[in-house]
C-alpha cells in the first residue's frame, strides 16, 4: 500500500513556491461529504499556510465525483491558476465504483491536456470507509493537503516561460 506508514500532510514548507499571488478553485463532491469536507479542510489549511488569501480561493460544490469533471472545466474559466478536484468514491458491491473511478480520472486527465489551467486529482478511491477516513485527516494525514501543495507547484510551473 503506497500510503502505509506515511503521513500525506507532511511537507517541507521551504520547498514550496510563494503562492500569495495565486488564485485557486476547489470543486468539492457532496457525495461522502464527511470525507470530502475533511479533504477540503486539508487543502484550505495548506493553501492559507502557504500565503494564499482566503478571498483568492473559490469553492464550488457538485453532487458527486462524476460531476467533478464538468465542475472543474467550468472552474478553469474563472481566472484561477489551478483547480483542485475533491471527491471520494468507496467501493461497493457493484461495478459502479470502477466506472466512476475510470471516468473521473480520465476526465481530469483530459482537462489537463486540453486546457492551460492544471486540475489536481484529489479523489480518494478506497475499498472501504476506514481507508477514506485514514486519508482525509486520519492516521495517514490528509490527501487534501497533498493536493494543495501540488496545486501551488503546478500554478508556479504554469507561470514559467
Amino acid at each position: 500500500m503506497a500510503t502505509e506508514n506515511n503521513n500525506l500532510s507532511e511537507y517541507d514548507k521551504t520547498t514550496i513556491p510563494n503562492a500569495k499571488n495565486f488564485r485557486f478553485g476547489i470543486v468539492v463532491s457532496e457525495w461522502n461529504e464527511s470525507i470530502t469536507e475533511g479533504l477540503y479542510q486539508g487543502a484550505i489549511d495548506a493553501l492559507i499556510e502557504n500565503g494564499v488569501a482566503l478571498e483568492n480561493i473559490i469553492r464550488w460544490n457538485v453532487p458527486g465525483s462524476y460531476e467533478l469533471i464538468f465542475g472543474s472545466k467550468k472552474m478553469q474559466e474563472q481566472s484561477v491558476h489551478a483547480v483542485i478536484a475533491i471527491g471520494s468514491v468507496i467501493q461497493g458491491e457493484t461495478k459502479h465504483f470502477d466506472f466512476v473511478c475510470e471516468a473521473v480520472s480520465q476526465g481530469i486527465k483530459d482537462l489537463n491536456i486540453l486546457h492551460n489551467v492544471p486540475v489536481i486529482f484529489c479523489v480518494l478511491t478506497d475499498t472501504n470507509l476506514q481507508q477514506a477516513i485514514d486519508r482525509s485527516g486520519g492516521k495517514h494525514g490528509n490527501k487534501g493537503t497533498e493536493a494543495a501543495i501540488a496545486a501551488i507547484k503546478m500554478a508556479d510551473l504554469n507561470t514559467k516561460p
